[in-house]
């Protein structure tokens, strides 16, 4: 759980602050991450000037001078900015400090998440092989049809494939299936071209919403600023198994598909 729209908050919020600094100093409490962190990661950041604050899916993209810091939050992660350092706390890993004595402070309790420096980034094993941005021009319907045709996967998976297409979690997959009236299990080469339009207008449009209430807190995850999402306020199906359709009043079916949590409504999705 930090998603898309969670990452591109934090994205929005940093941007303004960390743009323009030098970094400092990189101090990582905890490197026994998902991947243990770079002995000579610290090294490599002191003196670099952020030139830009990027998001690649779920990963946030700190770029320096001499190359780019990859950060990705994992599934309990939450980046800070603390204009006067605290004592850290419990799960706080690492602190990016700045040469105005700000940090960015990465908390993370089940060390999930994971920080990278490469100076090609888009060569970086972690995302040379992401498919198309959901929000980019180039993710359409003909662009799904055409990846999902003779595919006997259900579309909610071939959704959350993220070579196909990068940073449509659990959460939002569920609810652009909902606003779609497709139903997940359906096949992915079953599905009309013209549903697929619809389909990925929905998917920017919960997505784009998603972003606007700042991401979607279930847990863990709080924005850049320390506070939460408020996405969850306005799910229509996630979470919400044999609750009434908001639209139909048939009560909201809850499955696993591919390990998954999975909701919908059985009258308003086909």
């Amino acid at each position: 759980m930090p998603e898309l729209p969670e990452v591109e908050t934090t994205r929005r919020g940093l941007e303004p602050l960390l743009v323009g600094r030098t970094i400092t100093d990189l101090q990582v409490r905890e490197p026994r991450l998902r991947w243990p962190v770079e002995p000579a990661l610290p090294d490599r950041l002191r003196r670099q000037r952020i030139v830009s604050l990027e998001r690649r899916g779920k990963y946030l993209l700190v770029v320096t001078a001499g190359g780019t810091l990859i950060w990705h939050l994992g599934m309990s992660g939450s980046l800070r900015y603390l204009d006067a350092p605290s004592a850290p706390v419990a799960h706080d890993h690492v602190d990016l400090v700045l040469d105005n004595g700000a940090c960015v402070r990465f908390n993370d309790p089940r060390r999930f998440g994971s920080v990278h420096f490469s100076v090609e980034p888009a060569r970086h094993w972690l995302l040379q092989n992401l498919g198309v941005e959901p929000l980019s021009d180039a993710f359409t319907g003909a662009y799904l049809w055409n990846s999902a045709r003779a595919r006997r996967v259900a579309i909610k998976q071939h959704l959350m494939n993220g070579r196909i297409v990068t940073g449509v979690g659990n959460v939002y997959a569920n609810e652009a299936l909902f606003r779609a009236g497709i139903h997940p299990r359906r096949a992915a080469g079953r599905i009309a071209a013209g549903r697929f339009d619809t389909l990925a207008e929905r998917i920017k449009l919960v997505l784009r919403d998603a972003i606007e209430v700042g991401g979607t807190t279930l847990r863990d995850y709080v924005g850049g600023d320390g506070r939460p999402g408020y996405f969850q306020l306005t799910l229509k199906v996630y979470g919400r198994g044999g609750e009434a359709c908001i639209a139909c009043k048939a009560p909201i079916k809850q499955v696993v598909i591919g390990q998954r949590a999975t909701y919908y409504c059985p009258k308003c999705q086909r």
